[in-house]
């Protein structure tokens, strides 16, 4: 009996060997994490370079559609400012009309002075305005100097005549009014000084002068 028992007390070899699942369990060496976290920022990296293919493709449709609004927005409202100026076209057919079979030259002024009126009216409507010269200081972004007379009646550099009006939309130059400006009697330098106003404006209207 004590042979048996001393037996039944004896350990096996099966609970000295460590258990399969233990050594799965064992935390991974470097290499394998480092290779784990090299397959997830590829991962990543495929997602985002994905994400920025369709924002770029977004993107060029947008501007495309904006091109293509911009174009469309233009040319209608280049149609409304033809559309608005054809009524004045319909008034000078009848005053020519007029002219012609009546050679009445008293009704024909007064006729082309109405479409005059009606054709500045509307041009101010879409902001178009003429400029107000005569009597002004000359100024270069504003006038071209055709010609330099001597005046002693108003100080050198005034506009004295207007020989074609300039107009402005809202704010901005859309043509230069053509005048003629006085000079002192004698003084040869405000010729100069008209020259070199000239020649700046040209300058800073030029690339190169911004």
């Amino acid at each position: 009996m004590e042979e048996k028992d001393k037996e039944i007390s004896t350990p096996s070899s099966e609970h000295t060997e460590p258990h399969p699942e233990a050594a799965e369990q064992s935390p991974p060496s470097p290499e394998e994490e480092l290779a784990r976290k090299l397959v997830e920022a590829e991962r990543q990296i495929e997602q985002y370079k994905d994400l920025l293919l369709r924002k770029a493709a977004e993107f060029d449709n947008y501007k495309k559609r904006v091109e293509a609004e911009s174009v469309a927005l233009a040319k209608f409202a280049k149609a409304d400012v033809l559309m608005g100026l054809l009524p004045v076209i319909d008034d000078f057919d009848r005053s020519l009309k007029l002219m012609r079979e009546h050679k009445d030259a008293e009704g024909v002024a007064k006729g082309v002075e109405l479409i005059y009126q009606k054709l500045m009216k509307f041009l101010e409507a879409n902001g178009v305005r003429t400029m107000e010269t005569v009597g002004k200081e000359f100024d270069v972004r504003y006038h071209d100097a055709l010609l330099q007379v001597p005046r002693e009646d108003v100080p050198p550099h005034t506009i004295v005549e207007e020989v074609e009006k300039g107009y402005l939309l809202d704010d901005r130059v859309i043509r230069h009014a053509k005048v003629i400006v006085s000079t002192s009697r004698g003084g040869t330098d405000a010729g100069e000084v008209v020259s070199q106003e000239s020649q700046s404006g040209a300058a800073e209207s030029s690339p190169e002068g911004n």
